[in-house]
């Protein structure tokens, strides 16, 4: 005879970011008992632009921990002790070991920023962007020995527009998550997980992205840097490049640009030209850099090349 299970269903969330406040949001709207959140303490050096799961968690009486590291021997014996019917993972930033994943009566969940099996692995929505998709979404899936592996439980797709930043396609990914978790809570209340086969054949995995990853390289494409532009755009760094004068060299941060139309007959990089800063592509094809900053500090035309004389 099968199990019979009553809410309110005790869970353990960990979580970060604005998918992990939306998401216990959402969980505690639909009545799951969430009675831990382990979280990150931010980190100085990041520029925080998102809700605080602590707060959140603080707010609704929850205890909160930051671990160091998820596998710590007093984190698993707590949650023990919890005998959560769910483990729940939103957007936390390291692995959870099989040894607490497995302290989870019904099942560990984790939602992911992708339409899995593509993207899996780490910041997904700007490797999407970057790549020029056309469509991501938000996958709740659950959790296996390897990262965005196991069974996937719901998802909803979410469109990616040909001028959309990452900043704002994650803004959409966040409310498909919490739409998708809200969407199967009644069912994982019930004890019930539906699951259907996450065909990794069909996906890639990426991993996390750095600084120097957001280097715009001249010599590629329009289509290309644009879309690189998108995927770093504020509130992630930018993308930047460097130019070498007889003062030395400047940084150009690129926070925002649009694509232009026709050829520019010149090399690749950045000019001042038609009272525009254009940066040109090696296909010839050309993009307007519509906000950019010099050193850190908002820039000028006057700090930009001259686009030499064509003939």
């Amino acid at each position: 005879m099968a199990e019979t299970y009553q809410t309110p269903m005790k869970a353990v969330v960990f979580a970060y970011h604005e998918v992990g406040a939306r998401c216990l949001k959402a969980l505690l709207d639909g009545g799951v008992d969430v009675q831990l959140v382990i979280t990150h303490t931010d980190d100085p050096n990041e520029r925080i632009w998102f809700t605080s799961v602590a707060e959140l968690a603080a707010k609704a009486g929850i205890p909160v921990i930051t671990p160091d590291a998820a596998s710590e021997p007093d984190v698993q014996q707590r949650i023990a002790a919890i005998s959560p019917d769910y483990i729940f993972s939103f957007y936390y930033r390291q692995m959870i070991p099989m040894s607490v994943l497995n302290l989870a009566k019904i099942a560990p969940l984790n939602m992911h920023g992708s339409l899995l099996p593509k993207y899996r692995g780490r910041v997904p929505i700007n490797w999407a962007v970057l790549h020029g998709e056309t469509e991501t979404g938000a996958t709740l899936h659950v959790m296996a020995e390897k990262p965005d592996a196991g069974d996937i439980v719901a998802q909803q797709a979410v469109p990616i527009g040909p001028h959309e930043t990452a900043g704002e396609v994650f803004a959409h990914v966040t409310a498909a998550a919490a739409q998708t978790l809200s969407g199967v809570l009644p069912q994982l209340l019930k004890g019930d997980v539906p699951r259907r086969p996450n065909n990794l054949t069909e996906g890639s995995y990426f991993g996390g992205r750095k600084p120097e990853d957001g280097r715009i390289h001249w010599q590629q494409t329009a289509q290309q840097v644009y879309n690189l532009i998108r995927a770093v755009a504020p509130p992630y760094p930018g993308a930047f490049s460097d130019l070498e004068n007889t003062q030395g060299t400047r940084r150009i941060t690129v926070n925002a640009a649009r694509p232009l139309e026709g050829q520019f007959d010149l090399s690749p990089g950045i000019y001042r030209l038609n009272d525009k800063a254009i940066g040109v592509c090696g296909d010839k094809m050309a993009v307007e850099l519509t906000e950019f900053l010099v050193d850190g500090a908002l820039g000028t035309l006057d700090l930009l090349p001259a686009a030499p004389a064509t003939h």
